[in-house]
């Protein structure tokens, strides 16, 4: 496939092959786009600001529900490319794929809604005769840079709102899922998106994001990925607005008035789909002593229920990680538990990219596997002997996304939301749910600014102040 700059698909003189992390086959190749693309890129882009501020609301409105209109029409293909390039079970993929559309309608309508406010400036001595009002207005060129692990729902979220702000979009996806942002590319310009309004860049995203980033005709950079990443990106950037949607190792905290059969049920949903590749995932249960062993007679059945194999079998419901060498990473930090004295209840094994669904118990707050982001198949169980030990453990991270609490005790509950410091509490569930509309984001080196159209749209916009003098004189 080409890539997308300055109104053509283009090659460059170098390709890179992109594998089934399941299979090792070859999916497709693409470009490796070189700085002179990447400038042409800029300068496209920058034209593009221009076209996509003249447009109305109105206009950018119908685009992007004829975009969804469009998207609708290929769900099975925006899905199968999916799982072919990411690994996902096509099950899970098809649920991503069959999100955008009604996440495309929503960025519409919210692109519509944007408004400013009228300012008391005659509340201030001396200011007769002058009115004062404020606008949003948009940024300009928006630099999205998006993970592997939803290649279609996580670079909507970026593109979707940026557009419908009236911004330009340079998009450049993870390497490893090229794919899916350039069949999105082609469906937003089969609905009569402006044809600078939207580039799709390719190649390494080492040597392309700190270029793309220092530029000064980038004014906006929302970028999903790693923290450490993410701190490069921000110390390249310069002067303009910043999303950095980060790391996590989010708890879940089950205390011993919990539906113990509930839990597990949502743990094995909050801990594996997507191979545990998700931000939001389960991946630190700390679990009172008193249900403790209930908890892990009740997750090991379903756990090892869970069926592992490739992507593209329907029944599938969990496959390949993202590379080997990541599997080879999550495997090496459970030999490295289990060597500090933890244990596997389930799993552990590892075939070529594929890592089986794992329970990881006894697990000392200070290993590894607890404090780091494992972003794999593997939870770690840890017992705890009060709610305030339980707060204070789920604290205990230089992360703050997300996190979980069941319990029965509203107050208990309550208390939780209020104390754990992370960007997104679940009461009841696990932190791995989202709803599209909703502000997404966390604390510490989770990460600054939300997603969310209403949210992303407030921050791909500039706030200007307008002050009319002289009107009633």
């Amino acid at each position: 496939m080409k890539m997308y700059i300055n109104r053509s698909w283009v090659n460059s003189g170098n390709t890179s092959e992109v594998r089934s992390p399941y299979s090792g086959e070859i999916v497709d190749s693409v470009p490796n786009a070189t700085s002179e693309q990447a400038e042409e890129c800029l300068q496209a882009a920058e034209r593009g600001a221009a076209q996509m501020a003249r447009l109305t609301a109105s206009d950018r409105y119908q685009i992007l529900m004829k975009a969804a209109d469009i998207i609708s029409g290929r769900i099975e293909d925006f899905a199968r490319t999916v799982s072919l390039e990411e690994g996902k079970p096509l099950s899970e993929a098809r649920g991503e794929a069959s999100r955008m559309p009604d996440l495309l309608r929503l960025c519409a309508f919210e692109g519509s809604q944007i408004r400013g406010e009228t300012l008391p400036v005659d509340a201030q001595a001396g200011t007769r005769g002058k009115i004062g009002l404020t606008l949003r207005v948009p940024c300009g060129v928006v630099l999205a840079i998006s993970p592997f692990n939803y290649p279609l729902l996580l670079v909507l979220h970026k593109v979707g709102p940026a557009l419908s702000a009236g911004n330009a979009v340079i998009l450049k996806p993870a390497s490893t899922t090229p794919f899916s942002s350039l069949k999105l590319t082609q469906a937003l310009l089969d609905a009569g998106l402006p044809e600078d309004g939207l580039q799709c860049i390719t190649g390494s995203g080492s040597r392309l994001g700190p270029l793309l980033c220092a530029d000064s005709r980038v004014r906006k950079i929302s970028f999903t990925g790693s923290t450490e990443v993410g701190e490069r990106l921000a110390k390249v950037a310069g002067v303009k607005k910043l999303s950095l949607e980060l790391g996590s190792n989010c708890p879940l905290v089950v205390l011993p008035d919990a539906d113990l059969e509930r839990v597990a049920e949502a743990t094995v949903l909050g801990g594996y789909v997507n191979a545990g590749q998700v931000c939001i995932s389960t991946q630190r249960i700390l679990v009172h002593r008193k249900a403790y062993a209930d908890f892990l007679s009740a997750l090991k059945p379903l756990v090892e229920a869970i069926k592992v194999g490739d992507p593209l079998v329907e029944d599938t419901k969990l496959s390949a990680m993202i590379s080997v060498a990541d599997a080879q990473r999550v495997q090496s930090w459970v030999e490295e538990a289990v060597s500090g004295g933890a244990r596997v209840v389930t799993g552990g094994e590892r075939q070529g990219a594929v890592f089986a669904p794992t329970i990881v118990a006894d697990v000392d707050p200070q290993m590894r596997i607890s404090r780091e982001e494992v972003f794999g198949p593997a939870v770690a169980v840890t017992p705890v002997d009060t709610v305030e030990q339980a707060i204070a453990l789920a604290n205990d991270s230089k992360y703050g996304l997300g996190a979980g609490i069941f319990t029965r005790d509203v107050q208990t509950a309550w208390r939780f939301a209020r104390e754990v410091q992370c960007g997104m509490v679940q009461i009841n569930w696990t932190p791995l749910w989202r709803a599209d509309l909703m502000p997404y984001g966390g604390f510490k080196g989770s990460g600054i600014g939300r997603e969310g159209p209403r949210y992303a749209i407030e921050e791909m916009t500039e706030l200007k102040t307008v002050v009319f003098h002289g009107i009633d004189n």
